[in-house]
């Protein structure tokens, strides 16, 4: 009886956990395209404001990469009204954060102010997006920058070009085939009039997502928006037309060396649809079940247990187009290549052949609940995820939905879902080795 009771006051708790976490929203279009979202919170004094471009590494094309990402570092070199190496100092001088970030589908551009200079973040962002400054000072600084950026996180970071390997041999026609920071080749064989060129066609109001989200009033917000956004011209917002790729039906073998590691890597990736899919959502549960945590299946196996990898993992990268799900493994002493596949391969054939159990089940569903529960605990997040569940998913109200996404997932989703893409015949593996000296 005092089991079911805890039970039963455990269902009441996260029911109402998952109803005070309904992040409530107003969005509208303005004349020129601009998307608009607005959240008010007003338990804490302060707002984000946040534009989100849907502009990402896919957008680019061969022998111009890493564009999209140069830009998020170019557009904080100023405009007419913010001079040169002055936005991080207005910024910090009134008491905020800002920061950017770019993936193969979109850039993000947000400043998080006390309220009182909700105003102030407004007129920033308009001024980026109005005529932010493009000049060859700019771009060959951020050149610099962009360069060094990659030699730290990639080129002298072990593993750093793991995952570039992976989308190289993953994707062959589809833009997904290059990293997100792109090619130093290419960015320094470009011209002025090429980077020119980018901001116009991507940066215009009906290519964006503005949202304020945090201590607002509404009307006043949307007068602020209207003031610095609403003259802005609209552009052209072209299709997004990419080649796409064959299906994978024949296993394929690659190699890559790292001169930064002494251990091998293996990966076995495959290709899976877009987020938009409810199997992107299946396999992200997958993925879960599989490696989340020391008491997950193949970590248990394979590090705890038997002691035959240093590092396991199964992961699900979600894109917009396609997604990646892929094992990787470091081996332990003399464990083989061929007994890490042989045993990762024996852990698929499970999953396919027999439902997971109800207690592994029950577990993931805890998992994605308390999630869902501490996801959007920030302002910054909330803004963040308001902006990408528009842009990418077509769905600004997912951000209270997506929980339910989860909740439908039955045992037989993942068994099916294991069963139609990860199959042998579907995967890239790639040996990542040591540079040989």
């Amino acid at each position: 009886m005092k089991k079911r009771l805890l039970s039963v006051a455990a269902a009441a708790f996260f029911g109402a956990m998952l109803n005070a976490q309904q992040i409530k929203f107003e969005e509208y279009d303005l004349p020129n395209g601009l998307h608009v979202i607005l959240h008010q919170d007003n338990s804490a004094p302060v707002v984000t404001t946040g534009v989100m471009y849907h502009v990402g590494a896919k957008d680019e094309v061969i022998g111009r990469t890493g564009f999209a990402h140069f830009f998020e570092h170019l557009l904080f070199e100023g405009t007419p009204n913010i001079k040169r190496g002055e936005w991080f100092k207005i910024v910090s001088s009134n008491g905020g954060q800002n920061n950017a970030n770019t993936t193969n589908d979109r850039t993000y551009y947000y400043e998080t102010f006390p309220s009182n200079n909700e105003q102030l973040g407004l007129w920033m962002e308009s001024e980026r997006l109005r005529h932010a400054e493009i000049n060859q000072i700019g771009v060959d600084t951020q050149r610099e920058v962009v360069k060094e950026e990659k030699r730290l996180r990639m080129d002298n970071q072990p593993y750093g070009n793991l995952f570039t390997n992976v989308q190289k041999n993953l994707f062959t026609k589809h833009p997904y085939t290059w990293s997100t920071i792109g090619s130093m080749d290419d960015l320094n064989s470009a011209k002025l009039d090429e980077f020119k060129a980018f901001y116009k066609k991507y940066y215009v109001p009906n290519n964006a997502t503005l949202v304020v989200a945090g201590d607002i009033k509404p009307e006043q917000t949307k007068k602020w928006i209207q003031e610095y956004y609403g003259a802005i011209p609209k552009g052209t917002v072209y299709p997004k037309n990419f080649p796409k790729d064959e299906p994978i039906t024949k296993e394929k073998e690659v190699t890559a060396y790292d001169p930064n590691i002494q251990l091998p890597a293996y990966v076995f990736a495959y290709r899976t649809p877009g987020n938009k899919e409810k199997d992107a959502y299946v396999l992200d549960m997958l993925s879960s079940y599989l490696s989340n945590g020391k008491s997950s299946v193949l970590y248990k196996k394979l590090v705890d247990q038997e002691k035959k990898a240093l590092q396991v993992a199964a992961f699900n990268q979600g894109l917009e187009d396609y997604g990646i799900f892929a094992f990787f493994a470091i081996p332990m002493g003399a464990t083989t290549k061929q007994t890490l596949q042989t045993d990762i391969d024996a852990e698929i054939k499970k999953l396919q052949t027999t439902l997971i159990s109800d207690e592994d089940y029950q577990k993931l569903q805890n998992q994605y609940e308390n999630q869902f529960v501490n996801a959007n605990s920030s302002i910054q997040g909330i803004a963040a995820s308001l902006a990408t569940n528009h842009v990418l998913m077509g769905d600004t109200n997912l951000i209270n939905k997506e929980i339910d996404i989860y909740k439908s997932i039955t045992k037989q989703d993942l068994q099916n879902a294991a069963k139609k893409y990860l199959n042998s015949n579907q995967r890239i593996i790639l040996n990542y080795l040591p540079e040989k000296k």
